[in-house]
């Protein structure tokens, strides 16, 4: 969410963006200068095609606007009904302007898709009172996007750490193999576990426990490249997709995630904690089963693990099953 739109100021109005369109340049300039002295950023059209120009835009788009009737180019009433045929993610509120007053027109507009209609010459009380209206609409329109939005996270992000869900984290793993099935690229998993984490539970409790998991998370999150995912696979184990990865790519995020990780003690409140992780790795060709993938990566943590942990085991790209003679590992 934008957060100019819904700032509120001194004299209770928001920060919101408002585009006036009206081939009048007097009224355009009068009502640009009531908006600004009112908080409102105001952008301006002399017609309707330029208005249009600016309401096309995806992102950035002002949400209310106020619009003469009668325009060079395309007119208010076609306006309305454009805005309304986009499919956008947000609603913009319509003020619709016009000199005549009776019912039928006012009719005609609300039904081309105005939320509102005034007549000029304009009532600045009542334009005030109407975009007040029009606000609180908007208002409520941002709060139900951001309570989307916060739903949606949580509901694809781990609570703890941040980071992408197992179940999303799969999701991604398997677009992941079918883009670079279309694309001829690899794709590369690592699985991360944190070495003796059982042990800051059992002696410093489950709250330093979940302090360093989410300083852990945090280290492994930035190790890897601006373009892959890290989730939470469980308990004390994440996993890293990494995109159109070759084996020196995997290698070398695999590198990256050990030094992050014990590069420095974790400190909590109650203690100060040196960790960390042992990490299986695997590379395979995109469009392969993603369980396949997941036993090569999860074959080689095991042998990270047995070797000694603080320490990343690749798998052979050609490993297929854990039976098969893992790489040599890597501290």
């Amino acid at each position: 969410m934008d957060p100019t739109r819904d700032k509120s100021s001194a004299n209770g109005s928001h920060l919101r963006t408002i585009l006036v369109a009206d081939d009048d340049p007097v009224f355009r300039r009068l009502v640009e200068k009531r908006l600004q002295s009112w908080d409102y950023q105001v952008v301006l059209a002399e017609d309707g095609d330029e208005a249009w120009r600016i309401l096309r835009q995806s992102q950035d788009a002002p949400d209310l606007i106020i619009m003469d009737w009668l325009m060079p180019g395309i007119d208010g009433l076609e306006l309305c009904r454009r805005l309304r045929g986009m499919r956008k993610s947000f609603y913009q509120y319509i003020l619709l302007i016009s000199g005549n007053d009776e019912k039928h027109h006012v009719i005609q507009g609300l039904d081309a898709g105005a939320d509102d209609y005034l007549t000029k010459p304009l009532n600045i009380g009542e334009l005030q009172a109407r975009l007040r209206a029009g606000n609180r609409i908007l208002s409520l329109q941002h709060e139900l996007i951001q309570a989307r939005e916060d739903l949606r996270f949580q509901a694809t992000h781990d609570s703890l750490t941040g980071l992408w869900s197992r179940g999303a984290a799969l999701d991604l793993l398997n677009c992941e193999l079918q883009r670079g099935l279309r694309t001829e690229a690899m794709t590369g998993l690592l699985m991360i576990d944190l070495d003796h984490f059982k042990s800051i539970n059992d002696k410093h409790g489950h709250l330093a426990g979940d302090a360093v998991l989410k300083e852990v998370a945090g280290r492994i999150n930035r190790a890897v490249r601006a373009y892959d995912f890290v989730g939470r696979y469980g308990g004390e184990e994440f996993v890293a997709i990494l995109s159109s990865c070759s084996l020196a790519d995997l290698y070398s995020v695999a590198q990256r995630a050990c030094d992050a990780v014990r590069s420095s003690p974790v400190i909590t409140d109650t203690a100060s904690f040196a960790v960390t992780v042992s990490i299986g790795g695997a590379v395979k060709k995109s469009g392969s089963p993603d369980l396949e993938l997941i036993a090569s990566a999860d074959s080689a943590l095991y042998e990270a693990k047995r070797t000694g942990r603080n320490r990343f085991v690749i798998a052979p790209p050609n490993l297929s099953h854990p039976g098969h003679r893992l790489a040599v590992a890597h501290e």
